[in-house]
């Protein structure tokens, strides 16, 4: 099928969908919580059903409730997310698919390029989970898009217009203290130097809400993100991972203290390093409609616990 996306020097530009962006912080929470519903499942067989986990007022919660509970919320959705990779992994043999660990870091990298300054879902998740969700959704989508036909022009002027979504800033994964006065923010300064945790701290005395219940995460910032104040990001180069800053006056009359969590140096990347995945995003944009890795169990004779239910 040819591709009739004209090849015109004013092309609008845009943004990549966001859909699978959001397909894959989906899939990665379901990871995370395959990780820990493992961990909740015992080695030793011999261990008691009935161990305590919990107690409110003399009475126990044991680790079976706890267990069950936990299979009630998220069971269905960890077992899905398992059978579609099983199944991914199925599609990419039978059709010769492969997925390289260099496609694997430009996806990282372009999704962790669209996280807003305040969103912290991204970071939260597991290198060696995220590595595995976006393996999925990568063959999902070379399988989808493998026999429509996309030409070179096009490409080239989609590179050729969006060329800032290919330069990647630097971003800090930011935690921040925000403070009312100048002495609160130096008496927090004094508590980390007196081996206080920043997340505890952040939780117990920032007067930022949203951001005290996250342990004074605020997620990856870069120079001029518009969410942060100037002071704040200007700020970051000059402190070293894991450590923090003096106090910062801010634009608003609050002070802050940011540590810096962990540093993403930024990349550029040429035209050859991004041409198949822009071939694809075009490709996968002349779909009628959104296919999931469910559409592929029948072919692969996929079935689960809950087909019964």
């Amino acid at each position: 099928m040819k591709s009739t996306r004209k090849n015109e020097d004013s092309q609008p530009k845009r943004r990549l969908k966001t859909k699978p962006v959001l397909l894959v912080l989906g899939l990665l929470l379901l990871g995370n919580l395959l990780w820990f519903i493992a961990w909740l499942i015992p080695n030793d067989k011999a261990v008691e059903t009935e161990e305590e986990v919990a107690s409110v007022d003399g009475k126990v919660i044991t680790k079976e409730q706890w267990m069950a509970s936990m299979e009630s919320i998220y069971g269905k959705e960890v077992l899905l997310d398992m059978v579609n990779a099983e199944v991914m992994e199925a599609a990419a043999e039978k059709n010769n698919i492969k997925v390289s660990e260099t496609e694997i870091d430009l996806e990282l990298a372009l999704i962790r390029s669209t996280q807003e300054g305040v969103d912290t879902s991204f970071q939260s998740f597991d290198e060696e989970v995220m590595r595995k969700r976006v393996r999925a959704r990568l063959i999902l989508e070379k399988v989808l898009a493998k026999d429509i036909v996309i030409e070179d022009t096009d490409i080239k002027a989609f590179y050729e217009n969006n060329k800032n979504l290919y330069n990647i800033p630097t971003s800090y994964r930011t935690s921040v203290i925000y403070s009312s006065t100048e002495d609160e923010a130096k008496e927090v300064v004094k508590e980390l130097e007196n081996g206080s945790s920043f997340d505890g701290l952040a939780r117990e005395r920032s007067s930022d809400i949203s951001s005290a219940s996250l342990g004074g995460d605020i997620g990856y910032v870069v120079e001029g993100t518009e969410t942060i104040d100037e002071a704040l990001w200007k700020a970051l180069p000059k402190i070293d991972v894991g450590k923090w800053s003096d106090v910062i006056p801010l634009s608003d009359g609050r002070f802050a203290v940011a540590q810096v969590n962990s540093v993403f140096k930024g990349q550029s990347f040429s035209f050859s390093d991004v041409e198949d995945h822009i071939r694809r995003e075009l490709a996968l944009d002349q779909l009628p409609q959104s296919v999931t890795q469910e559409a592929f169990w029948e072919e692969f004779n996929a079935d689960w616990f809950y087909s019964e239910k």
